[in-house]
């Protein structure tokens, strides 16, 4: 099930991330804020315990968070989101899994992943800007299932039907949580209108 978090900021940065004159710097701080506004929306129904704190003034019954968070970015764009959790959740874990597209076969092969244990038992949150043809983001799940994740969600900044579609029939209880679902994809299997390449526009490395 896919999440469209339509409030009034997200989209407000949203339109300026799309922008083409928007330059690497800016673009990156971007979506920083924009993870965060995601995850925010996105971890509202993590498991939580209640604690006695003891204020200048009285004991206070007060909740915190109850499950290990574990964040994990696919390279390499992934990493431009993962400051805007970490400012959400400090003490949030990080995995990585890096995928490429074979040319042959245009399905996803691995060749890097690191995850911390707390992804058994933990909640784990795939991180990536665009959840296009969904192949990526379907990989990575099943990596973390193969390692004993139980409770996966998706956090991306812009997706289409199509990716959506693909998750959904795969791992149909994983949440996908974005700022825009756009219309489809081209032939080059970009999101439309959708903010170009993202691991370019996050570091620079576009023309």
């Amino acid at each position: 099930m896919a999440e469209l978090i339509d409030h009034p900021c997200v989209q407000h940065k949203l339109a300026i991330i799309r922008n083409e004159e928007t330059g690497h710097k800016r673009f990156r701080e971007l979506a920083t804020e924009i993870t965060k506004f995601i995850c925010y929306e996105a971890l509202k129904n993590v498991p939580t315990r209640e604690v006695i704190v003891q204020t200048p003034v009285a004991a206070a019954t007060c909740r915190k968070i109850d499950t290990d968070i574990v964040v994990v970015p696919i390279l390499r764009a992934g990493v431009g989101m993962l400051e805007g959790i970490l400012e959400l959740v400090p003490t949030a874990r990080v995995g990585f899994v890096g995928l490429y597209r074979d040319e042959t076969t245009k399905q996803p092969v691995t060749y890097y992943e690191r995850f911390p244990p707390q992804i058994r038992g933990g909640t784990c949150i795939i991180i990536d800007p665009m959840l296009a043809t969904g192949g990526s983001t379907v990989a990575a799940i099943d990596l973390l299932k193969e390692n004993g994740a139980e409770n996966i969600m998706v956090v991306c900044i812009v997706t289409c039907p199509e990716g959506i579609a693909l998750v959904e029939s795969k791992h149909p209880e994983v949440r996908i949580y974005a700022a825009a679902i756009d219309d489809s994809l081209n032939d080059n299997k970009y999101i439309v209108p959708g903010l170009g390449d993202a691991g370019d526009r996050l570091y620079g490395t576009s023309n």
